[in-house]
């Protein structure tokens, strides 16, 4: 059954200083909810800039090393003395080398061949 209408239910007219008060909230708000939503524009668009022009770290294809035309590129890597290369690995113009030293540890040496010189030396140990 259907409740009928009280006059105390219905909505009241605000007072004309409610009615300015409510008017700036809500020109606040959206004033608020734009800048916001500007912000986050920007933070986005920043993040597709770099990730489309970013470069990938180590990343340098082996076209980058420039040998003269005809001639092998050639240089020397020096490993310690009684060094036993176990294999090697090659990633764009980084060179890894693991190596068996004469104490009969371990170590993996890295070489930049456009550089042509050893960047890092990593012992393995057993733990």
């Amino acid at each position: 059954m259907a409740r009928p209408i009280d006059e105390e239910d219905e909505e009241k007219p605000l007072d004309p200083a409610a009615e300015k008060v409510r008017r700036k909230l809500i020109r606040f708000m959206i004033v608020n909810l734009g800048l916001l939503f500007l912000a986050l524009m920007v933070v986005i668009g920043a993040l597709v800039y770099k990730a489309r022009n970013a470069p990938v770290a180590g990343s340098a294809p082996a076209g980058d090393v420039q040998a003269p035309a005809g001639a092998p590129l050639s240089g020397d890597i020096v490993l310690p003395v009684r060094a036993r290369v176990v294999s090697q690995s090659l990633s764009g113009n980084r060179l890894s080398i693991d190596a068996e030293l004469a104490d009969g540890s371990r170590s993996i040496f890295v070489y930049d061949i456009a550089e042509r010189r050893m960047i890092g030396q990593f012992p393995i140990r057993n733990k």
